[in-house]
């Protein structure tokens, strides 16, 4: 093979790898936003056949695709069994939305500090919409808006370290948390705390900004612990009466 073949297969190869990697990080998002809207379901297998055909690709940007989920918390792999959406437990479920706490007071006083007029005015139409959302009941807008606000904030903090780890915590946590959404008059209360929360950062102090996020994730904590005890009190009924 002389240099100019050499040279021309080293560029083919490169752009192979160039787009199989372009591919499994589509793959990725797409994978990640079904997941994260519900289209698919926590513990549901996923496959690299299905989700090839569904996405019009090969399987070898899945399976990228796949070790990449699996890195961000989103899906486990099980040998000799397959991919499966993490079904995140309440013990683990707990134990993020305390250090979520701790995380986002440090957010809120951090942005009080250093927020802008424009910056305020990304945020504050987030929090229209999702007032807008929570007035129709439509859960499904309503935590993809809850997950924007968020991570607006986390980006507007400028910490980047803090934004990865926050930003996984958070993906771990949105089925678990989107599942109590749907919960009655929930909706509602929880665009309220988020209203709070922009007029605290607005105000210029850190100590309300950051009390004001540290109380909306441990109200979310409690309205999930008493989701969970209304819903495992059937279970419990009914293990009883087969006694």
């Amino acid at each position: 093979m002389n240099n100019g073949s050499a040279a021309a297969a080293a560029a083919d190869s490169t752009i192979v790898l160039l787009r199989t990697a372009s591919l499994g990080n589509a793959a990725q998002q797409e994978i990640e936003r079904m997941i994260l809207s519900g289209e698919i379901a926590p513990g549901a297998k996923l496959t690299e056949t299905w989700l090839a055909a569904k996405l019009g690709i090969s399987r070898g940007p899945i399976r990228e695709a796949f070790r990449r989920l699996e890195e961000a918390g989103l899906v486990r792999q099980e040998k000799n069994r397959g991919v499966f959406v993490r079904d995140i437990p309440l013990d683990e479920a707990v134990e993020i939305f305390d250090l979520r706490a701790a995380m986002d007071e440090l957010v809120g006083r951090r942005l009080a500090e250093s927020i802008t007029p424009e910056q305020l005015k990304t945020v504050r139409g987030i929090v229209d919409r999702m007032e807008q959302a929570a007035k129709a009941g439509d859960a499904d807008a309503y935590h993809l808006l809850n997950l924007q606000f968020h991570d607006t904030l986390v980006q507007l903090a400028g910490n980047r370290k803090l934004a990865a780890i926050y930003r996984k915590l958070v993906k771990e946590l949105a089925l678990f948390r989107r599942r109590n959404l749907l919960d009655h008059g929930v909706l509602p209360h929880s665009a309220a705390e988020h209203r709070q929360i922009l007029k605290a950062i607005a105000s210029g102090d850190p100590e309300a900004a950051g009390r004001a996020m540290f109380e909306h994730v441990m109200e979310s904590k409690q309205r999930m612990l008493a989701a969970e005890a209304r819903r495992s009190a059937p279970r419990a009924r009914r293990r009883g009466r087969q006694r």
